[in-house]
Parts: structure tokens; C-alpha cells; sequence
């Protein structure tokens, strides 16, 4: 069975602009350009990118609410209509309740379904956020139907952080939420492990409630670092998902070898889920050329990281998260997927 790539090109559409960090308005770093230094690290090594399928709304709204699909599709063109109104859709207002009254302007439901000012929605967002999904659930499908022990999903914009009804950090629609519930018409069980940088609280968020996906995070502690509320080891899930959520941060600056025990905590819980099938949500910013500069993993130790979540030997899809312009984004990239393919050997 070959490795299979999937990427359509209407990803490199959304283009924002700015986003605040600390208060200060930056360029923001999740450029289209991103995609395509990964599709020349996805080319490197050996791979060619097809164009997935359109599989319509339905994996999307397997995660998410249909209040938020419909804000995500039309809030552009309906805050146009809004005299003086940004180029670009981003929040001035947050609300401090969830279980209140669901407004009906433009301006509300920003506040409402966006939670803060990373994932700006210009002309053609949308158009690039529901070909980034179709992208996991096309990768999803041939694991499933077992046309490939393992695919790739070039994911862009990205997922992770993305709830059941609110984007945040760069992230729209939960990409390998979408490929886990693809999975879940044929598997019992799927574990999503998040080896980004950041803490997957979108992901956490969606399934913390439910037994049938496992959700597994390493990454930086969020006590001092992004996402701030969420990725805490304390947080095991609830109700029936009660012990199915599993985060584990680590500290800022931890290199290759201090990051493998970790990874090692990680498996030992997959391994206990017993699960059907396997979700990475596939984060290169944990490079310690990453211009967050959270981690210090270097390109081999990603071939290091893959090699081992490949010796699990499960059917897998990788979902790309997170991985910001540096050099080596192709590199690492290339390195990863080499590496997975070693350890899992199909």
C-alpha cells in the first residue's frame, strides 16, 4: 500500500493579515507560503500531493455545531453590509457566557464563534477552510477503505485549536476531528495524538466528553504560553470521556531527549485505548528554529519522534498543524514523514 499526500489549492487562498501578540499587531506568520514549502518537503520525500474528493459538509459537521458552519460560510459577505466595517472579520468583542442568548448581528457572533484575533476571515477564508477539511477527510477515507496504511493531510489553515463552535489560533474547523469521526464509520475506537507545540484544546474540547476517541497532547505548559487555559495534566475529561483526555506539557526549551520520555507516556496510553486507528495532529513548531521559539526539537529529533509513533504500526493519518516559515519547515517535514514510514513499515 502506498503513502498517499492530499492538498488542494484552493488552501493557498485565505491570506491574513495581522494578528496581536501582546498586544501589538503583527504580520500574521500563518502564510499561504507555508503550504507550499511543506508540499516541496512532502515532494522530497518521494511523495506527490492528489487533490481529495469533496466530500461536502458532512465530515464537518460530524465536530461542529450548525450555528458555526453557517457563521463561518457567510460572515464575510454579511460583514461587508457593515458601514466602515475591517477588511477582514476579527472580534472587538468577547462574550463572558456560552450558555446565554445567541445573538443575531454580525459583530456578536464574531465575538461569539471567534476567540481571539489570530484567525481573522477575509474574501476567501472559507473557501480555503473547507478544502483544508476535505483534505483530512479524503486522507481519513483511504485509511479507512484501506487503500493506504498511512496518509497525509496537508492541512491549511490549520486545526487543533478549533472547538465545536469557536476558532482560535490560526484555526477554523478541527481537521483531525474531521478525520477521526471519517474514521469512526469503521473503527470502534481512534486516539488523536498532538505532538504540536501549542496544546490541542480545540481537540480536547471536542471529544472530552466521549469514550470512543482517545485525545493525547504533549506540548510547551501552557501555564505561561499559548493557550493559557487549557492543557493542564490536570484535565482528564468528563462524564462518560472521563479518563480520555490526557495532556502532558512539558517545558519551554525541552530538546529531542527530554522530549521522548513523553512521547513514550503517550504511547503507553494509545497502547492502553487499544485503538483501531490513529489521528497525529503533525505540529513542526516545536522546532527549535520555529519562529515561536517554544520547543527546541531539532530535524532529526522529528525523524526521531516519527519513527517511533510509526512503530505503534497503526493505520494512520497525519494532519498538519502548526509549523511556521523557517528554512527548515520543508526539511523537517521531509524528515518526518521518512521517519514514519521507517518505523511503521508499509
Amino acid at each position: 500500500m502506498s503513502m498517499k499526500v492530499y492538498f488542494a489549492d484552493e488552501q493557498l487562498r485565505h491570506e491574513p493579515r495581522t494578528f496581536l501578540v501582546s498586544g501589538a499587531q503583527k504580520p500574521s506568520p500563518e502564510q499561504s507560503e507555508r503550504a507550499r514549502r511543506l508540499l516541496a518537503g512532502a515532494e522530497q520525500a518521494g511523495l506527490a500531493p492528489e487533490r481529495p474528493a469533496d466530500h461536502g459538509l458532512g465530515p464537518i459537521a460530524r465536530v461542529h455545531t450548525p450555528e458555526y458552519i453557517d457563521f463561518l460560510s457567510r460572515i464575510y459577505e454579511r460583514w461587508q453590509r457593515i458601514e466602515g466595517a475591517s477588511e477582514e472579520v476579527i472580534p472587538n468583542i468577547h462574550p463572558d457566557r456560552r450558555d446565554g442568548s445567541y445573538p443575531s448581528s454580525a459583530v456578536g457572533q464574531a465575538g461569539y464563534h471567534q476567540a481571539d484575533t489570530a484567525c481573522p476571515i477575509g474574501p476567501h477564508s472559507w473557501d480555503s477552510i473547507y478544502w483544508s477539511a476535505q483534505s483530512a477527510a479524503e486522507a481519513a477515507v483511504a485509511v479507512r477503505d484501506g487503500m493506504a496504511g498511512w496518509t497525509y493531510a496537508l492541512c491549511r489553515p490549520p486545526g487543533h485549536h478549533a472547538f465545536k463552535d469557536l476558532a482560535g489560533g490560526f484555526c477554523f474547523v478541527n481537521n483531525c476531528g474531521v478525520a477521526a469521526g471519517v474514521l469512526r464509520e469503521a473503527c470502534e475506537r481512534v486516539a488523536i495524538l498532538d505532538v504540536d507545540l501549542h496544546a490541542g484544546n480545540g481537540t480536547q474540547g471536542c471529544f472530552y466528553d466521549r469514550a470512543d476517541v482517545l485525545t493525547v497532547s504533549i506540548h510547551a505548559d501552557p501555564v505561561r504560553y499559548y493557550p493559557f487555559f487549557w492543557g493542564f495534566a490536570d484535565e482528564r475529561g468528563e462524564g462518560p470521556g472521563l479518563g480520555y483526555n490526557l495532556n502532558l506539557p512539558i517545558p519551554r526549551g525541552t530538546g529531542d531527549e527530554d522530549y521522548m520520555p513523553a512521547l513514550e507516556d503517550a504511547i503507553r496510553r494509545i497502547e492502553a485505548f487499544a485503538p483501531d486507528a490513529l489521528v497525529v495532529a503533525l505540529g513542526l513548531d516545536a522546532y527549535v528554529g520555529d519562529p515561536f521559539a517554544g520547543l527546541a526539537i531539532t530535524t532529526d529529533g522529528f525523524g526521531r519522534i516519527a519513527e517511533r509513533i510509526g512503530r505503534m504500526r497503526l493505520p494512520t493519518v497525519l494532519v498538519q498543524e502548526g509549523g511556521y516559515l523557517s528554512d527548515d519547515l520543508g526539511p523537517n517535514l521531509t524528515r518526518f514523514l521518512t521517519g514514519f514510514g521507517n518505523g511503521h513499515g508499509a
